[in-house]
């Protein structure tokens, strides 16, 4: 017992030793709020995310030419080697399903090429949108209810869907379909079917005597694995074509930048983030151009050669933990260097006064 006491680290002084006053209390009552308040800011300081980004040169793949590449250069690709996924989201509130047509790199639908490099479950599909949707791509201007806007619905189309891309450039289109937009013009030009319709009315004049309102919502689109920091540009944007006639072009060029995204404690992740510039292209400069596209949605999308790298991390838990202890026994060592030099020095003033 005699032993422990006199390697007593710790040694704490007789109780008839200690000399309790006011100004110690304030003393500790200090060290022990200020090592509270240091001991909340190295907290807070720990939980902060740290944001790093670096870049560097994109890994490069192989042009695999999806039109020409074979069976064998679209299984590699649906494999997952040199692809990524392409979700679209897109609703025309003003024309039917029957009228609409999507391709890709001139792959369409109607001629059953997009299906062909493109199988199921990867490939888009056209539908009656529903009430929401429908609500949505035409906006708040439309205050009508019940049958009314369910008989409107009808006469719009939601194309969606998710197709796998090769990691090269392309183009994406949904538009009036070629055999529709020959009927339009035909009758809005002639005031009859020169292309060989039947007697369909729905049929011959698709658009009931007016060209075809290509007015849109995008919904969404979305390249890859989304980039959580960031918002998708590609997301909710409504192309009106006010010019009368409702028949334009909205071109859409993308760039996407393969960006490499890894949070605290989780495994790294590959995104894409996309700078978009738009504009709507009149028929009038269509036609001056003698341009085969056809009025709808349009969007071009490329690869930089430049990859982001995206990290966010926390400092060390272990250098958290040193600063912790650090700042406790800081403190009341500092505090109580601090009160002895003040009691020394009132001490010798006290003597020096006597």
């Amino acid at each position: 017992m005699v032993l422990r006491s006199s390697f007593d680290a710790f040694a704490k002084p007789i109780d008839s030793v200690r000399e309790r006053s006011v100004s110690g209390g304030f003393i500790t009552l200090l060290a022990s709020a200020t090592a509270a308040v240091l001991l909340i800011s190295q907290l807070f300081i720990y939980l902060q995310v740290q944001t790093r980004h670096s870049m560097h040169l994109a890994h490069s793949v192989p042009s695999i030419l999806f039109n020409n590449g074979g069976a064998a250069a679209r299984k590699l690709v649906l494999n997952g080697q040199y692809h990524i996924p392409l979700k679209l989201h897109v609703t025309f509130p003003h024309l039917q399903c029957n009228s609409l047509d999507y391709a890709h790199d001139g792959n369409d639908s109607s001629s059953g090429k997009f299906e062909h490099y493109h199988s199921k479950p990867y490939t888009f599909t056209k539908r009656m949108p529903t009430l929401e949707e429908y609500k949505t791509a035409v906006g708040t201007k439309n205050t009508n209810r019940g049958s009314e806007l369910q008989k409107q619905r009808r006469e719009g189309c939601t194309v969606s869907g998710t197709i796998h891309i090769p990691r090269v450039g392309g183009t994406l289109s949904v538009s009036v379909s070629p055999d529709a937009w020959r009927r339009a013009t035909s009758v809005l030009a002639f005031g009859m079917d020169l292309t060989g319709g039947s007697g369909n009315t729905e049929q011959v004049d698709p658009f009931h005597g007016r060209l075809p309102n290509v007015t849109h919502y995008v919904h969404d689109v979305t390249f890859g694995a989304p980039f959580p920091p960031g918002k998708n540009p590609l997301q909710g944007a409504h192309h009106v074509m006010d010019n009368g006639s409702g028949v334009a072009l909205a071109n859409v060029a993308v760039k996407l930048v393969p960006t490499t995204y890894k949070r605290t404690f989780h495994s790294e992740r590959e995104t894409y983030q996309a700078s978009v510039s738009r504009h709507i292209v009149e028929p009038a400069t269509l036609a001056a151009q003698r341009s085969m596209l056809l009025p709808g949605l349009m969007i071009t999308y490329d690869f930089t050669p430049l990859a982001v790298r995206h990290v966010e991390k926390r400092e060390n838990v272990f250098v958290f933990l040193s600063s912790l202890v650090g700042i406790v026994g800081g403190v009341f060592v500092t505090v109580g260097l601090v009160s002895g030099c003040l009691v020394n020095s009132a001490q010798a003033v006290a003597k020096k006064m006597d």
